[in-house]
């Protein structure tokens, strides 16, 4: 076995090695089949572990992208620590790609990357320059992110550097198709904070994340959206993003990803499986051409492989099991009578677009002045750069909505003024994993937390999407 080996120093030019496959076309491909992509979050610092469990997830359902997630360290350029942690045989909870040699990241991907496997660095970053210069250099092309969604959630990083950021790597990732690669870049603007932020507004940023990757010069493209409270909510809301992406990304290769709930997790194995069973039913529904699951031991600690690969196998089935049933055709997407998309959650999530788009012909600086005057304002988000203003709920239906929407241009709120009291809040957190937790017998006792859950934190990857 190749040992692991550390980056002795930054490379000062990039090697772009043949791609073999184009992410967004194995996607497309996939659908076009009748087959829902499936996608773990997973990443380890150990390579053989990490190579392992690409190799692992491969074979776990038809259609599977591999995730190689990139440790905290490295989200924040903070590769010394990284390094420092690797010496002293301390696990990371995501793969340094920065600080291995390329050699021994070429090492975890040979033989295990091909044609029916691509694989999609995740990270976290608001400065992900180094990161796609390390994909790159690996003859990687596809990642995920974006100037707000990787920013405001995760730290203190000015918004006014992310966006400049974002706007270097984006145009690093399409000038790759100088080299005959197809790059591919994932919003991640679906997905504030992973809960509590109504479905209008998580559309709106997703869809200008990706209207940012277009005019960066990108042409594949997935717009990503996270399953909240409400059923028919979700459907309204991924409708509604389809048609944004297709007013706006007319020249193309866009898909839609979904997100498994990202939110506390049912405790229980039967109320977690439930639920990502569900959000693979809606994924079919829908039109999403792939979903990133969560699993069973979401809950309590950092998932084995051996959880990843189940978890792919039940969203897999479930979806096939559920095209079965309602008698979808591959690649289409059931047609009521009435345009789907034509709903509340379009109607608010395009009247904040509109009111972004309107500020300055630059986007970069649009989405800097949304957020400076209050147009766009994330509930419970506490980054300085965001206004703080709004406030959201969840009402008797299960509905996500405002109670209070600051500055942006929304009209009337009907529950404004209603606050969430502190028992309030945690009742609104918890909400989706009380209801699924519900569907375990009550002569079963929830199981208890086991001992990797109570490592300390620092060694555990965090479980609500802290780690894309």
């Amino acid at each position: 076995m190749t040992p692991p080996v550390l980056a002795a120093a930054p490379e000062s030019r990039t090697t772009v090695h043949r791609r073999p496959l184009s992410f967004g076309r194995f996607v497309a491909e996939a659908q076009d089949r009748g087959t829902l992509v499936v996608q773990p979050r997973m990443g380890f610092s150990d390579p053989a572990l990490m190579r392992a469990g690409l190799l692992a997830t491969k074979s776990a359902a038809d259609a599977v992208v591999g995730t190689m997630t990139i440790d905290s360290y490295t989200r924040v350029s903070d590769e010394a620590s990284a390094v420092r942690a690797l010496n002293n045989g301390v696990p990371l909870n995501g793969f340094p790609i920065t600080s291995y040699s390329p050699h021994t990241s070429h090492w975890v991907l040979d033989g295990v990357r091909d044609a029916g496997f691509p694989v999609q660095i995740r990270h976290g970053s608001a400065r992900p320059q180094r990161i796609v210069t390390a994909l790159a250099r690996l003859g990687l092309d596809a990642t995920e992110g974006g100037p707000v969604s990787y920013c405001l959630p995760y730290g203190r990083t000015p918004l006014l550097d992310s966006v400049r950021n974002w706007q270097e790597s984006c145009e690093f990732l399409a000038g790759l198709r100088g080299t005959g690669a197809e790059p591919h870049l994932e919003t991640f603007g679906g997905c504030m904070l992973g809960q509590l932020c109504p479905p209008g507004l998580l559309v709106a940023i997703s869809a200008l994340e990706a209207l940012f990757f277009h005019r960066a010069g990108l042409r594949s493209i997935s717009l990503s959206y996270a399953q909240q409270t409400n059923e028919a909510q979700d459907r309204d809301a991924v409708h509604a993003l389809r048609r944004l992406a297709g007013e706006f990304l007319p020249d193309t290769d866009w898909h839609i990803v979904l997100y498994t709930y990202m939110g506390l997790y049912p405790q229980t194995r039967r109320g977690s499986l439930d639920l990502l069973e569900r959000s693979a039913e809606l994924a079919v529904d829908t039109g999403a051409a792939r979903l990133i699951v969560k699993t069973a031991a979401e809950a309590h600690r950092i998932p084995t492989v051996t959880e990843n690969v189940e978890a792919l196998r039940v969203a897999a089935r479930a979806a096939s099991r559920h095209r079965a049933a309602t008698g979808d055709r591959p690649g289409t997407v059931p047609v009521p009578h009435t345009d789907p998309a034509d709903n509340a959650v379009y109607a608010e999530a395009r009247a904040l677009v509109d009111a972004v788009l309107n500020l300055d012909d630059d986007l970069g600086q649009a989405l800097l002045k949304a957020f400076a005057r209050g147009y766009l304002d994330v509930p419970f988000c506490l980054h300085p750069d965001n206004a703080g203003r709004s406030r959201s709920l969840i009402d008797g239906s299960g509905r996500l909505t405002w109670s209070e929407i600051g500055a942006m241009p929304l009209g009337p709120v009907r529950d404004r003024g209603r606050r969430l009291t502190a028992a309030g809040l945690f009742d609104a957190l918890s909400f989706v994993q009380r209801r699924h937790d519900r569907t375990l017998p009550s002569s079963v006792s929830r199981p208890p937390l086991p001992s990797a859950a109570r490592r300390p934190a620092a060694h555990r990857q965090h479980t609500q999407e802290v780690a894309p």
